[in-house]
């Protein structure tokens, strides 16, 4: 047998081989045995993953910068690494997508959970929107765009603006890999249509998590006024007025995600029934409470208060002062929709704040539905961190 040319990781005595033979898809620098042979690995490459024994565990992509010193790729040691792995594996994502969705505007890979650590790709129709967010699929990155373009995916853009980047050591430069994108770009969602920027927007340009949320939110909103709070380009907004609001108000801080939300609404058909407020959300709420103002129904969905532990207690009381705000501007009989994309806040802590601020406002709900991200957003089983979106719906009773 020819020796792999592949350099070899192997885990501490103390370190537990079962949990990444079970699953785990880390490997932390403390659970590794550390020499210079192991610390000069060039970021990105790929390495046998070997316990105490020497035994074979698994292909990792290593990171000797990073604290996460290793994602494991594949179980089997023999593999390549190379285009044909990749597209094998889109494939494989794709046909869940295909299955799920009748027009292909969703998230085609959602890192780990999708057997591709690190990487998060958004399609939108032809398009699709990579963010190779670890060292490693930042190596491979033309050989992403040319598996996505295999797929019928002609125009790959590389989006740079990944929060864990930096960590990983990479820079913040997008670019196209394949292709060009002229202008906005058009997405059917839940009967409405939206105006993504693919290349100035946030993240990739549209939140395809919501998905459900925003249709759950839709049927409660029916004839009635619908204020969207952290509302970026109306997500919630336009599938209420497609399902039937009277009246939708979106408030945001970013006047071109309010801009982007007014073209939605017109490509809709619903400009005449759609509004925008420009500001502090925090300090906007306060105004409109003070001024008697009340909604059908009150959305808040605010970026993530609580990106890592070190922010949880501080984010946890940013989910106590929005539900207080919101909670105070809801009819009886209304209906508040309080969301958290923060995976450091887990579904316990965030109803506990949010139920302390609904209390200082002096309000009585029910619980009448938890959502989280849709179907084209899996959970990896032994990743918590995968299960990030959380969305309580409660009835204002008094």
């Amino acid at each position: 047998m020819t020796p792999s040319p592949l350099p070899v990781v192997r885990l501490r005595p103390g370190a537990d081989a079962r949990k990444i033979r079970f699953g785990a898809p880390w490997v932390y620098t403390n659970e590794i045995v550390t020499d210079r042979r192991t610390k000069a690995i060039t970021p990105g490459a790929v390495a046998r993953l070997q316990d105490k024994d020497r035994a074979d565990i698994a292909l990792i992509a290593v990171n000797p910068g990073s604290r996460i010193f290793g994602r494991v790729l594949d179980r089997d040691c023999t593999q390549q690494i190379d285009r044909a792995w990749i597209a094998a594996r889109l494939r494989v994502a794709l046909a869940h997508r295909d299955h799920m969705y009748a027009d292909p505007y969703y998230r085609l890979i959602h890192a780990e959970a999708d057997g591709l650590p690190g990487v998060v790709i958004d399609r939108f129709g032809d398009i699709a929107v990579l963010q190779p967010n670890a060292a490693w699929a930042e190596r491979l990155a033309p050989e992403f765009a040319g598996a996505l373009n295999a797929l019928g995916m002609t125009h790959v853009l590389k989006n740079a603006s990944g929060r864990t980047r930096k960590l990983e050591g990479l820079d913040d430069i997008s670019h196209m890999l394949t292709g060009r994108i002229d202008g906005l770009i058009p997405v059917p969602m839940n009967g409405a249509s939206y105006c993504a920027d693919l290349l100035e927007g946030q993240k990739t340009g549209l939140f395809f998590d919501q998905r459900p949320n925003h249709a759950f939110a839709a049927g409660l909103a029916r004839g009635g006024r619908v204020l969207d709070v952290f509302s970026h380009i109306g997500g919630f907004s336009h599938a209420a007025l497609a399902a039937g609001a009277a009246h939708a108000t979106a408030l945001d801080s970013s006047a071109a995600a309010l801009e982007l939300a007014i073209r939605g609404a017109s490509a809709s058909g619903h400009a005449d029934s759609f509004a925008t407020l420009k500001g502090d959300a925090f300090a906007e709420m306060e105004w409109l409470g003070g001024a008697g103002q009340r909604f059908d129904m009150v959305v808040a969905d605010p970026p993530a208060f609580a990106p890592g532990k070190s922010a949880l207690e501080a984010g946890l009381r940013a989910y106590e002062r929005t539900a207080r705000l919101a909670a105070r501007l809801v009819e009886t009989g209304g209906y508040l929709v309080l969301c958290s994309c923060s995976h450091a806040a887990d579904l316990q802590k965030f109803r506990a704040s949010t139920l302390r601020g609904i209390g200082r406002a002096g309000r009585q709900v029910q619980l009448i539905h938890t959502g989280f991200a849709g179907p084209d957003h899996p959970q990896h089983p032994a990743l918590a961190e995968s299960g990030y979106l959380k969305a309580l719906f409660f009835r204002v009773l008094s």
